[in-house]
């Protein structure tokens, strides 16, 4: 997947102690938010569009109903961190770390994760159409109810991964780590069949 470019920004958040904030209903365009502690903020509705995180600390933030859409995060932490019903289409992340992110619903189409290190990290029924998952790290995670057409996977470790309940209509296992991952039988017959099997009773 070719690389994308990063928001042009037009103002700057910078050293900003953010800590426990409430963000309800907040909008911010284009701004680039530098080396800001966002830790255990509550974030409700807050829509940032082609914003940069550069530094950002968001560990153990809450952000439900939120939009992230086309942003790009550099070095950011993310650790035990939540996003319910969350948008964070076109998004982008590069080096950041994610130890036990949990994302409920939302639509993360078309995000940038490549080499992510997910591993325990949770997506319960979320939109992932197209994401860019190319060499992710997701041994021991879990992928369930989600949407994986046209995801990039190549390289990608899924050991012991519960991908249970999610489209694996267009999964490539090409180059791709599955050992000892978890699917239903529904799934099995699609593999089975996307590697040229005749499945039949």
């Amino acid at each position: 997947m070719a690389a994308r470019e990063i928001p042009a920004t037009e103002t700057t958040i910078r050293s900003t102690d953010w800590n426990g904030r409430e963000l309800s209903g907040e909008t911010h365009h284009r701004v680039l938010f530098q080396d800001v502690d966002l830790t255990e903020a509550v974030d409700h509705g807050s829509t940032f569009e082609e914003c940069v995180f550069r530094n950002v600390r968001l560990n153990v933030s809450e952000h439900t109903d939120a939009c992230f859409l086309n942003c790009s995060f550099s070095r950011c932490s993310f650790f035990d961190a939540t996003f319910t019903g969350c948008k964070l289409t076109g998004s982008v992340f590069d080096g950041c770390t994610f130890g036990l992110l949990k994302v409920e619903g939302g639509d993360w189409s078309y995000v940038g994760l490549p080499g992510a290190d997910l591993r325990g990290s949770a997506f319960r029924g979320t939109r992932l159409r197209e994401a860019d998952l190319t060499g992710a790290r997701l041994a021991g995670a879990e992928v369930r109810r989600a949407d994986l057409s046209g995801a990039w996977l190549r390289g990608a470790d899924l050991t012991t991964c519960d991908l249970r309940g999610s489209d694996l209509s267009t999964f490539d296992l090409a180059g791709v780590t599955f050992k000892g991952a978890v699917i239903d039988p529904f799934q099995a017959t699609v593999l089975a069949g996307a590697l040229g099997f005749d499945v039949r009773d």
